[in-house]
């Protein structure tokens, strides 16, 4: 086996370690997501129910505060996409 040969292979062996760390990266950052898409939802129903229950306006500020929770998620998603 010539130098050549040993030098591709290691080109191999680092091209295969970067694809396996990128995608642990990308892994590693799907919980961030979800906690951000959780807690979007969880602040938007939270005030939505608060919100009701103080004005007596059940349960119109609870859907209006929850879908501001998945646009506030939507939102979310996307920047953290553009940051990637």
């Amino acid at each position: 086996m010539g130098v050549g040969a040993v030098s591709r292979d290691n080109r191999d062996n680092d091209e295969k370690r970067e694809r396996r760390n990128e995608f642990a990266r990308a892994y590693a950052l799907l919980p961030q997501i979800a906690i951000g898409i959780i807690v979007c939802l969880g602040v938007g129903i939270f005030l939505g129910v608060f919100l009701d229950r103080l004005l007596g306006t059940s349960p119109w500020l609870l859907l209006v505060f929850t879908l501001l929770g998945v646009v506030a998620a939507f939102k979310s998603i996307f920047e953290f996409a553009k940051k990637m």
